[in-house]
């Protein structure tokens, strides 16, 4: 997608009328695939209404869709554009969180893809090359079997993005490999939070320095974090999560190393 093609997509999202194409019936709130018409531009959307957000024990209600587009804002501030532009504007529920859909390379084939997925499930003893083990674990039909994910850049860096964030449910299948050859994340409606929530697939690279460029984008987000962004911020979580986020840059940048999985879940299951 051009710049200029990325623009009148982002316009088409703002001031289009919105027409639900459907329900998304995975997802755990309600989910709808949507089309947004505007002069002659049309695009597809990911709508997610504020009031059918499900009730947590842990994140304060009505607060999901802010989340999702602070996740947004500190992925742009970041300049790695791994969350998909997402706004929060009024649709036919009412108001919600809305965002460009990703068009991926099998939405249109019926064929198998080759390979495994970025995060896939492989027989215990056989992971790929260029693939990196995370988890051994039974699938639903008592196999042994292991949690892999490429040893890929892109993916890197969306999980050192995920510590930044405080992502507690980055599962497989909210990655998302575009026509465009980026890879994407999707669904960050529970990150943010104060506490320590991180729950994630990537654990790859556990115990790994981080590389330098990588950290001067997230010592530049610290910076931003003093200025607009963090006003922008503070209109969708709390300025006490907003502190959190800077302390999490905070101890990234003085012990440039990622995490390791120290809680009692971890790793999101399943894990797609």
């Amino acid at each position: 997608m051009t710049g200029t093609d990325e623009a009148a997509a982002r316009e088409a999202l703002r001031c289009g009328e919105l027409t639900i194409l459907g329900r998304i019936r995975s997802a755990s709130n309600a989910t709808f695939l949507c089309e947004a018409n505007w002069s002659d531009q049309v695009v597809h959307c990911v709508y997610k209404p504020v009031a059918g957000e499900q009730p947590l024990w842990d994140f304060p209600d009505g607060t999901l869709a802010g989340r999702e587009l602070g996740a947004y804002l500190v992925s742009a501030a970041l300049g790695w554009n791994i969350v998909p532009h997402t706004i929060i504007r009024d649709g036919p529920a009412g108001p919600g969180m809305l965002q460009l859909w990703v068009d991926q390379p099998g939405d249109s084939d019926d064929g198998e893809p080759e390979g495994p997925d970025l995060v896939d499930l492989c027989p215990a003893g056989s992971v790929p090359p260029g693939y990196l083990s995370v988890l051994h674990a039974y699938d639903y039909a008592g196999n042994d079997v292991t949690l892999v994910h490429a040893d890929d850049a892109r993916l890197r860096r969306m999980a050192v993005f995920d510590v930044i964030v405080n992502n507690a449910d980055r599962k497989g299948g909210h990655i998302l490999t575009g026509v465009d050859n980026r890879v994407y994340g999707v669904d960050h409606g529970v990150s943010l939070h104060v506490q320590d929530k991180l729950r994630t697939v990537l654990w790859g690279w556990a115990g790994k320095p981080v590389d330098d460029e990588t950290l001067q984008s997230v010592s530049a987000l610290g910076d931003q974090l003093a200025g607009p962004l963090g006003e922008q911020l503070r209109e969708h979580i709390t300025p006490a999560e907003v502190a959190a986020l800077r302390r999490r840059i905070r101890s990234l940048l003085a012990e440039p190393v990622m995490p390791g999985p120290d809680r009692h879940r971890p790793i999101p299951w399943p894990a797609f």
